[in-house]
C-alpha cells in the first residue's frame, strides 16, 4: 500500500482532493458484493480507512524525513570536499602565476643579449657580405673588360637567368657612373648584356603566363622591377591578357569581365597592382575601344545616324566608366572621365554644329514632305498683324461694304484645307525631344543651356513659324471680306483648335524636356519670354481670323436677308392671310447659322468655343435687329416676324449662351409691341423684360407699325 501512496504523491501536479476521493473510492468499492450493483455505506469501515491511511502516511513521512536528513550530510560532506578542492587548485594557479612571471623574464633576458648579438654579427658581416658582394661584381665587371665572349657560368647557364639578371642590373648602375674612355666597350657590353636578359626575362614571363604559372610569373616580375623594361613587362602582360577578347559586336559588355578576370591575376603577379590595372584599362580605351568609336563615327554624311550613334556609345562609354569605378585604378579620381573626353572631345566640340544642321534639314524634309503630299506649293506670305497685305484687305473691305461691291481678288479657299498636321507637330517635337537628350549627355556644364535655346529656337521657328502661322496666314486669306454673297469659308476655327493643339504639346515638351536643362541660368527667362511673345503673336492672328470668320459669317447671313426678305413678307397685301410658317429669309439664315454653330462645336472647346458662340450670338443679334428695323409691319406681318424671331430664338438656343437667349427673348418681346393694340401698348412695355430698354428704342420699334400715324399711336407715347 506504501507504494500505491508514494505513486499517488509523486504524480505532478498533486491533488490532495482528488487523493481522498480515490480513496474513500476504493473502501466503498471493497464493501460492495461481487456482481452486485447496490452498495452498502459503512462509516465505521471508512473511518478505520482513513485511520490506517492516515498511520500509513505518517510512516512514509518519517522515512522521507530520515532519507532528506541522510542526504543532507551527504551533501554537506561534498561540499567540504569541493571547498578543498578549490583551495588547492587557487593554491596551485598562484605558484603557476609565478613561474610564468619568472619565465617571461628570463625570456626578456634571452632575447635582449640575442639581439645584441645579432647586432654584433650583422655589424661585422655587413661589411664583409658588402665586400663579398663587390668582389663578386669585380670578378664579373672584369669579364666585361676582356675581350672575346663572356665564359662565366652566371651568363651562359640559362637557368641562373634570376642570378644573371640581380648581377647585370647592379652592374648597369655602376657603369652610368663610370667615365667614358677606356670603359667604354666594357659599358657597351654591359648594356647589350642588360637588354638580352631583359628580352629573355619577358620572354619568360609571357611563357608562364601562357602556361598558367602564376608564381613563375610573379617571381619574374618581381626580378623585371628594378630593370627599365618594367612596363615593357606590364605590357607583355596587357597584351596577353587582352589576346582574343574584345572581338565582339557589343565590345563594352565585354570589358568588366575581362577586367574582372584580370585584376584577380594583377593582384598576385604585380606588386603595384593599382598603376598595372590603371594601365590595363588605359590600354582598352585608347586601343580597341577607340577604334570601334571611331569606325562607328567615321562617316558623318549620314547625320542622323550619326548622332544616334554618338549619343549611344557615349552613353555606353558613361556606363562603362560607372562600372571600372568598382576596381582600384590609382589615385587620379578624374581618370575615367579624362579618357573618356580624350577619345570624344573632338565629336563633342562640333556636336551642337552638327546637331543644329541635322535638325534644320530634318525639320525641312518634314514639312515639305508634308505639303509635297498635300500637292501645295508654299507662298511667300508677308505676315503679321498690321502688314502691306493687311492694310489693304482692311481698305477694300471698307469701300466694299460702303459701296456694296467686291474689289478684292478672288479668294482661293483650299477646299477647306487647314494645312495643320498634329502628326508633322509630333514628329517635329520628337525629333527636338530625342535632340534635347543627346543635348543634355553631350554638352558641358558650361554649355549645355546655350545648346538647349539653339535647339528650341530650331523647334520655334519650324513649328510655329514655317507650320503653325503659315496655316493662319493661309487661313486668314481664305476668309472673304466685304459683301460676301455665298457661304464662307470657316475653316479657321478647325484652324485655331489645332493650333491650340500644337501649343499645349510645345508647352508640354518646353516643362518636361527644356525647362530642367536652364532652370538656374539667365536662359530660363529669356525661354519664358520668347515662348510667351511667339504665343502672344499667334494668339492676336487667331484673335483676327476668328473676327474675319464671324463677320464673314454675319455678312453672308445680312446678304441672305436682304436677298430674301421681301417687303411683303411683313405687309402682305391680304392683310388677312394666317401666317403658318416662318419667311424664307428666316429659314435659309437659320438653316445656315445651324451648320456653322455644328462646324463650330466640331473644332472649339472650352472657353474659346463659349468666347466665340458669345461673339457670333451678339453679331448676329444686331445683324437680325438691324434688318427687322428696315421694315414696316401690319399686323398680319407682326405675326410673320413675331414666328421668324421666334425660329432666331430656338437657333441660337443651341448656342447654350444665357446672355444671347436674353438678347433674343428680349427681341421677341419687343416684336409684340408690333401686334399688340393700341390699348395694351403701354402695358406692355412697362413689363419685365421691356422696361430696362432705352425709350427710344421703344419709340422707333413701335414706328415700324403700319397703323403708327393713322391709331395715333405717338400721342399715347407721350
Amino acid at each position: 500500500m506504501l507504494n500505491q501512496y508514494i505513486q499517488e504523491l509523486e504524480q505532478d501536479p498533486f491533488d490532495g482532493e482528488e487523493f481522498v476521493e480515490r480513496l474513500a473510492w476504493r473502501v466503498n468499492a471493497s464493501m460492495s458484493a461481487p456482481g452486485s450493483s447496490d452498495s452498502v455505506f459503512d462509516p465505521d469501515l471508512l473511518h478505520e480507512a482513513f485511520t490506517q491511511a492516515i498511520k500509513d502516511l505518517q510512516i512514509l513521512d518519517d522515512r522521507t524525513a530520515k532519507k532528506c536528513e541522510r542526504m543532507e550530510v551527504a551533501v554537506r560532506e561534498e561540499e567540504v570536499r569541493y571547498w578543498h578542492n578549490i583551495a588547492q587548485l587557487l593554491e596551485h594557479n598562484k605558484e603557476a602565476f609565478q613561474s610564468f612571471q619568472d619565465l617571461d623574464s628570463h625570456i626578456n633576458s634571452v632575447a635582449t643579449k640575442v639581439v645584441h648579438l645579432g647586432d654584433q654579427l650583422e655589424s661585422v658581416n655587413t661589411p664583409r657580405s658588402r665586400a663579398v658582394e663587390a668582389q663578386r661584381l669585380m670578378d664579373h665587371f672584369r669579364a666585361f673588360l676582356l675581350s672575346g665572349p663572356l665564359v662565366s657560368e652566371v651568363f651562359t647557364d640559362k637557368s641562373k637567368i634570376y642570378e644573371a639578371a640581380d648581377v647585370i642590373q647592379k652592374l648597369h648602375l655602376i657603369a652610368q657612373e663610370l667615365p667614358s674612355g677606356k670603359f667604354e666597350t666594357a659599358k657597351k657590353k654591359i648594356a647589350e648584356k642588360y637588354d638580352e636578359i631583359e628580352c629573355s626575362l619577358i620572354m619568360e614571363f609571357v611563357k608562364a603566363h601562357r602556361a598558367g604559372d602564376k608564381d613563375r610569373m610573379k617571381e619574374i616580375a618581381s626580378t623585371l622591377s628594378h630593370f627599365k623594361g618594367y612596363s615593357q613587362c606590364i605590357d607583355a602582360f596587357i597584351e596577353e591578357a587582352q589576346h582574343g577578347s574584345l572581338r565582339s559586336q557589343d565590345m563594352y559588355h565585354e570589358v568588366v569581365p575581362l577586367c574582372r578576370r584580370s585584376e584577380v591575376l594583377i593582384k598576385e603577379v604585380f606588386t603595384n597592382p593599382d598603376q598595372v590595372m590603371g594601365k590595363f584599362v588605359l590600354n582598352i580605351f585608347q586601343g580597341q575601344l577607340q577604334e570601334y568609336i571611331q569606325m562607328k563615327l567615321e562617316n558623318k554624311t549620314q547625320l542622323e545616324l550619326y548622332l544616334k550613334n554618338l549619343h549611344e556609345l557615349y552613353c555606353q562609354t558613361v556606363k562603362l566608366c560607372t562600372d571600372l569605378q568598382t576596381f582600384n585604378l590609382g589615385n587620379d579620381s578624374q581618370f575615367l572621365s579624362k579618357l573618356t573626353k580624350s577619345i570624344f572631345q573632338r565629336h563633342l566640340n562640333s556636336y551642337i554644329s552638327i546637331e543644329t544642321r541635322f535638325l534644320k534639314e530634318k525639320f525641312g524634309l518634314i514639312l515639305s514632305r508634308y505639303y509635297e503630299n498635300k500637292g501645295h506649293q508654299k507662298k511667300n506670305i508677308q505676315s503679321g498683324v498690321g502688314s502691306i497685305n493687311d492694310i489693304r484687305r482692311n481698305i477694300q473691305d471698307v469701300i466694299g461694304t460702303k459701296a456694296n461691291i467686291n474689289i478684292g481678288p478672288a479668294v482661293e479657299n483650299y477646299g477647306g484645307e487647314t494645312f495643320l498636321s498634329e502628326e508633322v507637330a509630333i514628329s517635329l517635337l520628337q525629333e527636338t525631344k530625342q535632340a534635347f537628350k543627346r543635348c543634355q549627355m553631350l554638352s558641358s556644364q558650361s554649355d549645355v543651356h546655350n545648346n538647349a535655346v539653339q535647339i528650341f529656337d530650331l523647334l520655334a521657328k519650324a513649328l510655329l513659324n514655317e507650320h503653325v502661322d503659315y496655316a493662319i496666314e493661309l487661313g486668314l486669306q481664305v476668309i472673304p471680306g466685304g459683301e460676301v454673297r455665298t457661304p464662307p469659308e470657316v475653316s479657321f476655327f478647325e484652324v485655331v483648335h489645332q493650333s491650340s493643339s500644337m501649343m499645349n504639346l510645345l508647352d508640354k515638351l518646353f516643362s518636361d524636356t527644356l525647362v530642367p536643362l536652364v532652370i538656374s541660368t539667365p536662359k530660363h527667362g529669356d525661354c519664358l519670354q520668347k515662348k510667351k511673345q511667339l504665343g502672344s503673336t499667334l494668339e492676336q492672328k487667331l484673335d483676327l481670323g476668328l473676327d474675319r470668320t464671324l463677320s464673314a459669317i454675319v455678312s453672308y447671313v445680312r446678304h441672305v436677308l436682304t436677298v430674301e426678305q421681301k417687303r411683303t413678307d411683313f405687309k402682305p397685301e391680304d392683310d388677312d392671310m394666317l401666317i403658318t410658317n416662318v419667311t424664307v429669309a428666316c429659314q435659309r439664315v437659320v438653316r445656315y447659322i445651324n451648320l456653322v454653330v455644328e462646324r463650330i462645336r466640331d473644332s472649339l472647346d472650352g472657353h474659346n468655343l463659349e468666347s466665340v458662340l458669345l461673339e457670333l450670338g451678339l453679331r448676329f443679334h444686331r445683324t437680325i435687329f438691324d434688318h427687322l428695323m428696315k421694315f414696316e409691319y401690319s399686323a398680319t406681318g407682326a405675326m410673320a416676324v413675331i414666328c421668324d424671331v421666334n425660329e432666331y430664338r430656338k437657333c441660337v438656343a443651341n448656342f447654350k449662351i444665357p446672355q444671347v437667349n436674353s438678347l433674343f427673348d428680349t427681341l421677341h418681346t419687343l416684336c409684340k409691341l408690333l401686334q399688340v393694340t393700341s390699348k395694351n401698348l403701354k402695358m406692355v412695355c412697362s413689363g419685365d423684360q421691356l422696361s430696362g430698354l432705352d425709350r427710344n428704342i421703344l419709340t422707333n420699334f413701335i414706328q415700324l407699325r403700319a397703323d403708327y400715324k393713322t391709331a395715333k399711336l405717338g400721342n399715347q407715347l407721350k
